[in-house]
């Protein structure tokens, strides 16, 4: 008696034809296509334009990178007297904004000040020429007109009467007593620039929330 041939069935295996005839959207034109695997757009176009903008964002990341570097060497060839005048610059800036934040009318004058075009200035009370160790003193600048700042010599007199009104006379008395020297280096100057610009971003923010 013969006994019965057993028949075995292979497995089937996934040949790289099936898997090729997966459809798949094109990473450009998001259109369906079949195609090898590993192919990722629809066809010669669309490759053309995947490699021009790959292309372009690495020119663009070129560029950023660049100008990181211009910039760094832009500010490595800055004197100290373009650093003064940059904290400067920030400086006054937060003077204004602090006053007009405020509601402050014109220190000397005591008429309110025009903020809509340029015509307030940061006046310092104890000027930068006779005390420039105060120029950053924040007791010792205060919104005043151009006017008064400009054309009045800062109205010395009258900047004492409003100062002593809004700081009291002992601080302003501090201030006329202060003769301490302060030298600024390059690294005070940066570091005191970062500081007021951020103190103006953080008032304007509170203002315009």
């Amino acid at each position: 008696m013969t006994l019965p041939t057993l028949v075995t069935r292979k497995p089937m295996v996934r040949t790289g034809l099936r898997a090729a005839g997966r459809q798949r959207k094109c990473a450009v034109c998001r259109e369906a296509f079949t195609g090898n695997p590993m192919q990722t757009v629809c066809g010669v176009l669309c490759a053309i334009k995947r490699g021009q903008a790959v292309t372009a964002k690495q020119k663009t990341a070129a560029r950023k990178v660049e100008r990181a570097a211009d910039r760094v060497k832009r500010e490595s060839l800055k004197t100290r007297s373009e650093w003064m005048k940059e904290a400067q610059t920030a400086f006054n800036a937060f003077i204004r904004m602090r006053d007009q934040v405020a509601g402050h009318a014109c220190i000397s004058s005591g008429r309110p000040l025009d903020w809509s075009g340029n015509a307030v200035d940061a006046g310092h009370y104890r000027s930068v020429g006779s005390a420039p160790h105060l120029r950053f003193h924040e007791d010792n600048v205060h919104a005043q007109s151009k006017h008064d700042n400009q054309y009045k010599g800062g109205n010395a007199v009258d900047y004492r009467f409003g100062l002593i009104a809004r700081i009291g006379l002992a601080r302003v008395e501090a201030l006329e007593a202060d003769q301490a020297p302060r030298r600024y280096t390059v690294d005070d100057l940066k570091a005191l620039k970062a500081e007021y610009v951020g103190k103006l971003k953080k008032l304007k923010e509170a203002a315009c929330p």
